[in-house]
């Protein structure tokens, strides 16, 4: 699925990468990712590491106010930055379909422990 990001499109690859990977690869990559974007010395993912390392997600042309958004809107605990559960939760957000597999699975999960 695309969608738009900052004004650019881009394609929803969430669904594919839990299709190939599982579940746990697919969270074990998610950690690898939020490895690559925080700032080493805080272990979070700030407003400035999130800048910096923004080429590395093809996000170069995103704007201060877009990149700090990004930030803003996954900061659950209102500490300016992101930690490794925020990230995840985000990216999941982010992904409409991954959410949509996600609430299947969970229902399938349900009913079959009422069914046992």
């Amino acid at each position: 699925m695309a969608t738009r990001a900052g004004g650019e499109l881009f394609e929803d690859l969430l669904p594919v990468m839990a299709d190939k990977l599982g579940g746990e690869g697919l969270i074990r990559e998610l950690c690898n990712g939020f490895q690559l974007l925080m700032d080493k010395e805080r272990g979070v993912i700030t407003t400035e590491s999130l800048r910096r390392n923004a080429a590395v997600l093809g996000l170069q042309d995103l704007s201060d106010g877009e990149i700090a958004g990004m930030v803003k809107e996954g900061d659950v605990d209102g500490d300016g930055a992101l930690n490794q559960m925020e990230f995840c939760v985000l990216m999941f957000r982010l992904s409409p379909e991954l959410m949509n597999d996600s609430r299947a699975w969970l229902e399938e999960a349900i009913g079959d422990e009422f069914r046992d």
